[in-house]
């Protein structure tokens, strides 16, 4: 029996409750929810336990998974292939912060595998919605060292030596494994990230959840995680008025911006990747070899490698995410 064909893939949101997260993957990205404090859309995901499943079309109800096992390089390319297995090697989401997020790190490349045989977690933002005078934090605000961070730590100060940034629609924050960070109130975020789940929680502001019990801080783990560096400027700087521009690009993924007001051709012959597309503005047609998908605002779609062109074609005018492995 043949195989059906590649096409770009939809994917069942994996909806998430979190004592911080609130309405707005619902009301603004039109999620599957009536939860008061849905936190976090996982998107495109890999993590066991959590693996992402086709929505739509001769695919629908198979796994990320599986479909790696049984496209293998046609799906996620040779590159991606070879060094990963059928570990998909990226972590799609959006999360809606109504509260403030603990403040926490998360361990690099060499530390997840050697205590929790995982990968790493280098990530980014892109702030998708913020209210007036959200903020959050990225890194330390002088430079310190790990005898300054547990004075200020031990004596209740944290936070005063954290770097705390005003955000806005647009901005975007590149967040390294190893640097300290926390998501403010009133921010709705789309993040790109390695495939992990691990976190070390620093501080959560003493909140209790709804039995009045305090979440697991994970403060000596976080210790040899941190990256002490004082870097000066955490916000990613670009040209935000730009048909087409690169955020972000590091070792584990390169995420391009589109502005469409009109068809545009995307030519991916050059990429041993797979593509994601994220929808957080517009609706549209993606058309490929073979047909065409609809796209709206709050949709993530998976363009297998083996698809080397698409064209784009805006009903409204729309804002993209454009992610692959480098």
């Amino acid at each position: 029996m043949n195989k059906p064909t590649l096409y770009p893939l939809k994917f069942n949101p994996i909806l998430k409750n979190k004592i911080w997260g609130g309405t707005k993957l619902k009301s603004v990205l039109n999620k599957p929810t009536d939860s008061p404090d849905c936190g976090e859309s996982w998107e495109i995901s890999g993590v066991p336990g959590d693996i992402s499943v086709v929505v739509e079309g001769d695919l629908k109800g198979k796994s990320l998974v599986e479909l790696i096992e049984e496209y293998q390089a046609d799906l996620v390319g040779e590159k991606v292939l070879e060094k990963f297995n059928t570990n998909f090697p990226l972590l799609i989401k959006f999360i809606d912060a109504n509260q403030d997020l603990s403040i926490q790190v998360h361990p690099d490349d060499k530390m997840a595998k050697e205590r929790h045989n995982s990968f790493g977690k280098t990530e980014m933002w892109y702030v998708v919605d913020a209210e007036e005078g959200a903020s959050l934090i990225a890194g330390f605000n002088k430079p310190t060292s790990k005898k300054e961070y547990l004075d200020y730590f031990n004596t209740g100060k944290i936070t005063e030596l954290l770097n705390k940034e005003n955000a806005a629609n647009d901005d975007v924050f590149f967040l390294p494994a190893g640097r300290v960070h926390t998501i403010g109130q009133g921010l709705l975020i789309a993040e790109i990230q390695q495939t992990s789940d691990i976190t070390y929680r620093i501080y959560d502001f003493d909140r209790k959840d709804a039995e009045g019990n305090t979440r697991e801080l994970h403060v000596e783990e976080a210790i040899d995680a941190i990256d002490y560096e004082f870097y000066g400027q955490y916000k990613t700087a670009y040209n935000n008025t730009a048909q087409e521009v690169e955020l972000e690009s590091c070792e584990y993924f390169t995420t391009n911006k589109l502005l469409v007001t009109q068809e545009i051709s995307r030519n991916y012959t050059n990429l041993d990747s797979f593509v994601i597309l994220m929808c957080l503005e517009g609706e549209g047609i993606f058309k490929y070899k073979g047909g065409v998908l609809n796209y709206k605002l709050g949709d993530s779609i998976l363009i297998p490698n083996k698809l080397l062109h698409i064209s784009i074609l805006p009903s409204k005018n729309s804002k993209l995410l454009e992610v692959f492995v480098p």
